[in-house]
Order: structure tokens, then C-alpha cells, then sequence
């Protein structure tokens, strides 16, 4: 079969297809005849520890297809079902799938859109659910809202009931971004949302952040924050990992800060969350409330060129590869 693979160096990655042998499943695993896979930003920059200097790994972390063979203790699933999930080397033909991870496909969605589900929005449910405790009309406030996570982020909010604020630096992403329901855009890259942020919501600031950028704008995001407010640390693709905070706006207003990262769990630590997500989000998946947005569609061989399109910062949602 085809399979991608990264070799990564002090300062460089390079991407090769190889052939390689299809996996064989183990006893509580699906191998996966994938028809899609979904890019994440995060797998491809060096130093944020999901890939080290000197290893080579297949690449890909989010899929969809089909069940071609079962492990002999699966239960939940069996072959020829369509399913999708968190699963390593998905940009491959076939991957295997911890029963634990896998998850029914909705028949409403292509596999290209099922692709852009998984790891993304298991995220979000993480920072919007399970640490960060959203009600219906409440504010949030997501950086960076035209990336994959950042649309997601503005996807669930508004179907579970909360207000959005989001920021990019192209005002066409949103203006787009407003028929997903973006209540309120600022076209700014920089620290310089505040102000917006608390007209937005007549001074009280938003209940939850969202922060895909990182440190450049960490203390711009604890200026906006409602009292017992709460922001999520997902991505810093600025770079920047380091940032001041107002310890005396942490203490009069009881914030709560958190990280939202796989990185150190166990198997068993991040299959934990998937039943809860299956109940929470899946049936909006299935009612169409919420649809994935897909940018582009690729095909296996051309990784490289949907690589570049991301890193152009030129999408708006998800970039997926597409299985022949």
C-alpha cells in the first residue's frame, strides 16, 4: 500500500511515499481502508513535540473510510461499516483504528467531510464541554477563527447556543465565516482585540477564549475575559511560548486557565472523551446543524502541495486528502 511518511531534522521535514505492507489489526483494532484524511497544522512544525529531530513516522492523524478486517475482540463494529476516527498514518490507503477511537460515520456527510471530524473537533468538545463549561449565551472569543480549529470552534458554539467572536487577518475569511454564523469579525493579526471585544459585549468581556495563535496574543485574551471566565491554550502557531500574565485580573476575576493537548495522555486517556463526544456532537453531525467546512480536497499523492497550501495561511477550514 501507499504510505506517507515524515522525516523530520534540527530545522526540516521531509515528506516521502512509500510502499509498505498492509497492517495487520490487533485484537481490539480496525484496520481502516481509508477514502479520506484530514491535515493538521500541529504534525507538521517542529518543535512543538509532536514530531522529534531525527525520527521518520507515517504522518496523518484523522480519517474516514471503511472497515476492511476486525480485530477477534471488536464487538462494536464490523467490516464494511463506515467509520472515522484518530488513528496513526492516515495518509495512507490502509491505517489501523482502536476500536476505542472509531466512531460511526454519519451517512449526511462525504468522507472527505467525516475526515475533517475527528481530532478536530474531539478538541473542541475538550475546550468547549469538558474544561470550558459553555452555556447557551454565553460570549467566546476564538483567534485565529479561519483556521481548522477556529471554524470548528465557531461551529459548535453557535450550536450550542453561545455568541462568537473571531479573528483573522483577511476580512474576506470573515465575511465567509459570517453564514456559518460569525457575529462579530476583527480583521486584525495583532494584540489590538479588546476594545472590539468589549463593545461586542458591553464591557462584561467573553466567558471563553480560544486561543489557536499563542503568546503573541495571550495577554490581550486575559484583557478580554469576563469575571470567572475561562481561556483555552490550543496551538501557537506564532511561535511565541512565552507571554506575561496579569496575576491580579487571574485573582479579582477567578479566571481559569487551561491547555488542550494529547501529547502526554495515555490510549486510554484520550479514547476517555470519545464516548462523550459521540453524545454530545454526533447528533449534530447527523442532523446537518453542523457540516464540516472543507477548503480543498487533494489527492494521496499530492501531501506536498496541500502541505504548502496550508502553510500559505490561504485556507478557511479543513485541507483533506482523498484516497483513490
Amino acid at each position: 500500500m501507499k504510505s506517507w511518511f515524515m522525516q523530520a531534522s534540527a530545522d526540516r521535514a521531509a515528506l516521502e511515499l512509500r510502499d509498505v505492507p498492509v497492517p495487520q489489526p490487533g485484537p481490539r483494532q480496525l484496520l481502516l481502508r481509508l477514502r479520506a484524511a484530514a491535515l493538521n497544522r500541529g504534525e507538521f512544525i517542529l518543535g512543538h513535540g509532536l514530531t522529534k529531530a531525527g525520527t521518520t513516522k507515517p504522518v496523518g492523524m484523522e480519517g474516514a473510510g471503511e472497515v476492511a478486517e476486525v480485530g477477534p475482540e471488536v464487538q462494536a463494529f464490523e467490516k464494511g461499516q463506515h467509520v472515522m476516527g484518530r488513528c496513526a498514518g492516515a495518509f495512507s490507503e490502509y491505517a489501523l483504528l482502536d476500536e476505542r477511537e472509531a466512531m460511526p460515520k454519519p451517512a449526511s456527510l462525504s468522507f472527505e467531510e467525516a475526515a475533517a471530524i475527528p481530532l478536530v473537533f474531539l478538541v473542541v468538545h475538550d475546550m468547549l464541554v469538558l474544561q470550558g463549561r459553555l452555556a447557551p449565551g454565553e460570549w467566546v472569543l476564538v483567534t485565529g477563527v479561519s483556521s481548522g480549529v477556529g471554524v470548528a470552534s465557531l461551529q459548535a458554539a453557535k450550536a450550542m447556543g453561545a455568541h462568537v467572536i473571531g479573528t483573522s487577518g483577511s476580512q474576506a475569511k470573515l465575511d465567509a465565516l459570517k453564514a456559518l454564523g460569525l457575529d462579530v469579525g476583527i480583521a486584525t493579526r495583532r494584540p489590538d482585540f479588546h476594545d472590539a471585544v468589549m463593545k461586542a459585549t458591553e464591557g462584561r468581556g467573553v466567558n471563553l477564549v480560544v486561543n489557536t495563535v499563542g503568546g503573541t496574543v495571550f495577554a490581550e485574551c486575559v484583557r478580554s475575559m469576563a469575571f470567572e471566565g475561562r481561556l483555552a491554550t490550543v496551538g501557537y502557531v506564532d511561535d511565541t511560548l512565552k507571554a506575561e500574565i496579569d496575576l491580579q485580573a487571574l485573582h479579582a476575576r477567578r479566571l481559569t486557565l487551561f491547555g488542550v493537548s494529547n501529547k502526554q495522555r495515555t490510549p486510554e486517556q484520550r479514547a476517555a472523551g470519545v464516548p462523550a463526544f459521540v453524545k454530545d456532537f454526533l447528533p449534530h453531525f447527523a442532523s446537518g446543524r453542523i457540516r464540516p467546512l472543507v477548503d480543498s480536497v487533494h489527492r494521496l499523492g499530492e501531501l506536498p502541495a496541500a502541505k504548502a497550501r496550508m502553510e500559505t495561511n490561504a485556507h478557511a477550514g479543513k485541507i483533506v486528502l482523498s484516497m483513490p
